[in-house]
């Protein structure tokens, strides 16, 4: 009589029993096993072969990708650039292609780019032990790229003395949103009030506000070539203004939308191009203004001269 009236409570614990130390195996084993599992990410590469016109952009738009990914998965494209003719291969999903240390697993590249184990196995078709893994979702970013500032510093237009480089041309880590983006030009560090100088001959093209540039003068010169000045505090010429290198535009603010937080000049180089008005690295353009004087000496000559 007394074992009748226990047997229901000890069935119950021996199935809560049970029950708990699966679920405790279920946490330590991804649920995805056997033929659930999908062909592995790496196995399904596309291969795309750029056409003329087609961008770094355009192909990861094509593709439901971002051009991080695109960037991470062929070196050939770290320049920012998708040269046509050249075959590059195509993930399914956004993320990057990672080597697995031989000291270590693929659980504990889940644990470090926090992305579920049980995700990572089913994407890389519930192998136990491979060498190479896609890990889903992570961004690539470029190597050595996770610092505020670059380790250089520029002498030359369109700046009077020697500026250090803080967020540089081309693909870049972004230093506060933390995402791969392409950076049109470069961030020279300067007070605010420095003078800012036309860095070659031309035409004021544009001199006014323009939405994240914010007090923007834009210069084009011969060849197709045009310079940028961006974020100003103050602007001292007008649009269709001829200047000549040397001559004052405005002075260092931080107007506009900046990428990084501490006050700056950011300066453009482009080249006029079937496509538009092409970003360039503007590095070599302001070396080599070292060579025609110095820019201070030369805004002064010119303001004696009676130039605006």
């Amino acid at each position: 009589m007394a074992l009748n009236r226990w047997f229901p409570l000890l069935s119950t614990l021996l199935w809560l029993t049970i029950s708990l130390l699966g679920a405790k195996a279920n946490l330590a084993q991804p649920a995805v096993t056997g033929e659930n599992c999908p062909q592995p990410a790496l196995d399904r590469l596309k291969k795309h072969l750029v056409a003329a016109g087609e961008t770094l952009e355009s192909i990861a738009s094509q593709y439901n990708l971002i051009p991080a990914t695109l960037m991470g998965m062929n070196p050939t494209l770290r320049q920012g650039s998708a040269r046509a003719g050249t075959e590059i291969v195509i993930p399914p999903y956004n993320g990057i292609r990672v080597e697995v240390p031989t000291d270590r697993t693929w659980r504990d590249l889940a644990e470090t780019y926090k992305i579920r184990p049980a995700l990572v196995y089913e994407i890389n078709g519930c192998q136990e032990n491979p060498r190479v893994v896609f890990l889903p979702g992570v961004n690539w970013s470029p190597e050595g790229s996770d610092i505020g500032f670059e380790d250089s510093t520029l002498k030359g237009y369109p700046l009077p003395s020697q500026a250090a480089v803080g967020f540089g041309f081309g693909w870049n880590l972004h230093p506060v949103t933390r995402k791969v983006v392409f950076h049109s030009g470069i961030d020279l560090l300067a007070t605010p009030g420095t003078p800012v100088f036309a860095a070659g001959d031309g035409t004021v093209a544009f001199a006014g506000e323009r939405k994240d540039y914010g007090n923007l003068v834009v210069v084009n010169h011969q060849q197709g070539q045009q310079t940028r000045y961006a974020h100003l505090d103050t602007i001292t010429v007008s649009t269709g203004q001829r200047v000549q290198q040397g001559m004052q535009l405005g002075t260092v603010g931080s107007t506009g939308k900046p990428d990084i937080n501490v006050p700056h000049l950011h300066f453009e180089v482009r080249y006029n191009s079937d496509l538009g008005w092409v970003a360039e690295d503007p590095k070599p353009y302001i070396q080599a203004t070292q060579s025609q004087g110095d820019p201070m000496f030369s805004s002064q000559e010119k303001t004696k001269a009676g130039h605006p």
